[in-house]
């Protein structure tokens, strides 16, 4: 098994200079880093992302997201098994509990996801997209993940 030690969250800027999160996953013997960009749209059947209003960075700062990575996120995700992709995700939508992940944030589920994932690829000594493949040979995951979100 290969279990998730330690999840950390920062706010970082973006390639268009927006704030967003950055997860980091340790593992017992990898490291995974993932950082997810702000959605342009806003549409009102999309995922939300948890911003944190008031004047800093014109209240698109992220710092609410990072806590909640840190403070609810990685102790749910502490100790589980890397590669078991579809749990933690689940583990996850369970945790926040709204059908537009209002209450965590997509930014925030979407950073510890892709960062649990390359941690997962490198555990396997597998390139992300090697290790990705597999993750869609399993398509009822994806399905899964899409239907109940």
């Amino acid at each position: 098994m290969t279990s998730i030690q330690e999840i950390k969250a920062r706010e970082i800027l973006d390639s268009r200079g927006n704030p967003t999160i950055e997860a980091t996953v340790f593992t017992d013997n990898a490291i995974g880093i993932a950082a997810v960009p702000s959605g342009a749209s806003t549409g009102i059947h999309e995922a939300w992302e948890v911003r944190d209003g008031g004047k800093r960075y014109g209240g698109r700062g992220v710092q609410k997201a990072v806590q909640n990575v840190e403070k609810k996120i990685a102790p749910l995700l502490q100790g589980m098994d890397v590669t078991r992709q579809r749990e933690i995700d689940s583990l996850m939508i369970e945790k926040d509990g709204t059908k537009q992940k209002a209450r965590l944030g997509t930014n925030a589920f979407l950073a510890v996801s892709l960062a649990c994932t390359r941690a997962a690829a490198a555990e396997e000594g597998k390139e992300l997209y090697e290790y990705i493949n597999l993750l869609a040979a399993d398509m009822p995951t994806i399905t899964y993940l899409f239907r109940n979100s």
